[in-house]
């Protein structure tokens, strides 16, 4: 993951600088899913976005939906290459970022991106 960043921040800015939006988006996505913090994404930014889902951090993105469609810790654990335990922080750190208490909430949210959703 480490030896990752240092591309993916060379990207995030060769993106920004061609105003490449979503590829810009998307190498910062893959450079906060490495555990970069700081000029990924600033967390003050990140902790006051208006859509609940852009709070979570890429692979709380990923637990989470398959959380809500039904899938164990174990059976998300193994399709993530994550153990149970990391999983389950996951979900820990997701649920108050979308006002949710359980795996049950999570099936009720609408858990697609914004711009799918309009």
């Amino acid at each position: 993951r480490s030896d990752a960043r240092g591309p993916l921040r060379s990207a995030a800015r060769l993106f920004d600088r061609l105003r490449a939006v979503p590829w810009a988006e998307r190498a910062r996505s893959e450079l906060r899913a490495t555990g970069e913090t700081g000029s990924a994404v600033p967390s003050h930014q990140q902790a006051t976005a208006p859509d609940p889902l852009d709070r979570l951090t890429p692979q709380e993105l990923q637990v989470v939906r398959l959380a809500a469609e039904g899938s164990s810790s174990r059976e998300i654990a193994e399709q993530l290459f994550l153990s149970p335990r990391t999983v389950e922080y996951h979900l820990y750190k997701a649920y108050p970022k979308l006002g949710v208490a359980s795996r049950r909430e999570l099936a009720r949210l609408d858990l697609e991106p914004a711009a799918a959703r309009s």
